[in-house]
């Protein structure tokens, strides 16, 4: 009796045992790309933050972002193939202040959805008004994006 007791406890153990349950609870690191990290003149309306996930979407932010100067001739890739990438753009308040930084910090990904960290890591004094904004692709995906 005692014998099959402890193969009940030990069979009830192993198919407890779910590797794949706590893998999909934990965050998995993304490493982003940076295609351009700079600001702009105060655009009206201000850009806010997003997911790129198309060409046209693409296409849409570089005239927003080019509106004033062409900012983008700094980027590292203006051609970006949305078959295997999407496209994250973070953006800061306008402020008076174009030495002000906005900063993707950590990307990560879990079961249902990918997690972009921002933070003000930088704030300058300069008396203009611009908008700071970072822009990074990341590998493809169908999860939604939660920004924090």
């Amino acid at each position: 009796m005692k014998t099959l007791i402890i193969n009940f406890f030990l069979l009830l153990l192993i198919s407890c045992n779910n590797s794949t349950e706590i893998q999909n609870l934990t965050n998995q690191t993304i490493t982003p790309v940076l295609i351009g990290k700079s600001s702009i003149s105060n655009p009206e309306p201000p850009l806010q933050n997003t997911l790129i996930i198309n060409q046209m979407q693409w296409n849409q932010l570089l005239a927003s972002l080019n509106a004033v100067n062409n900012v983008s001739i700094n980027f590292t890739e203006t051609n970006v193939d949305f078959n295997n990438y999407d496209v994250i753009a973070v953006f800061r308040n306008p402020i008076s202040n174009s030495t002000s930084s906005i900063d993707i910090t950590n990307v990560t990904e879990n079961q249902t959805n990918r997690i972009v960290t921002v933070q003000k890591l930088r704030d300058g004094i300069s008396a203009d008004v611009a908008q700071p904004f970072h822009i990074v692709k990341i590998p493809k995906s169908t999860k939604p994006v939660v920004f924090q």
